[in-house]
């Protein structure tokens, strides 16, 4: 995989190229992957079997990520890096910013995020840290921005939606402009919360 993905993966974007930017960034992303796995109750029992629109999907399946470390080691300033749920925590996040790249990830509604100071758009600074210790000591804090939002017209959407990013001026990306970007795959409206 490492050598196929170092072969082939580069940006192919040009200015041009709709969907590819937001404001002065060039938008990349980093997702997981899904594989069918055979029908067996260990692999059932493992990985579980996902749900369908009409009951359950014939195989349990495995979610799974690679190559995330060696990937955001190559973000260059000037990206803007979305990411799911699944990628949010310190190391990565430190990786990420570390390249002078800007990040946009959705997080989990869990992890703790305080509001250290809210931003005219309803948006917020928080601080991410490698430990408690750390967060006890207010030591190697990463600084983000959080934004909090509801999806409009979608029956099954969690009630509250989590982003966070490294861009902390909301004058240079708004939250409402940055959840629209999040969520223009799914075609959903979102509506930032205060």
């Amino acid at each position: 995989m490492r050598h196929l993905h170092d072969a082939v993966v580069r940006p192919l974007a040009t200015g041009g190229t709709k969907s590819a930017w937001f404001a002065e960034w060039r938008i990349v992303s980093l997702d997981g992957s899904t594989l069918d796995v055979a029908d067996e109750g260990g692999n059932e029992a493992a990985f579980g079997r996902p749900g369908a629109s009409r009951g359950e999907r014939a195989f349990p399946q495995i979610h799974f990520v690679s190559l995330a470390r060696s990937v955001l080691t190559r973000l260059r300033p000037g990206m803007l890096c979305l990411a799911d749920r699944h990628f949010f925590g310190y190391d990565l996040c430190r990786l990420a910013a570390d390249t002078g790249a800007d990040l946009f990830w959705r997080i989990r509604k869990n992890p703790r995020l305080e509001c250290d100071r809210r931003l005219p758009d309803s948006s917020y600074l928080s601080r991410i840290y490698p430990s408690e210790r750390d967060r006890r000591h207010q030591a190697n804090a990463v600084v983000v921005r959080v934004i909090e939002y509801r999806l409009e017209g979608i029956a099954d959407a969690e009630p509250i939606h989590r982003l966070m990013t490294t861009i902390l001026d909301p004058h240079r990306a708004p939250a409402e402009r940055l959840a629209t970007l999040y969520h223009e795959r799914w075609k959903s409206r979102p509506r930032v919360t205060h």
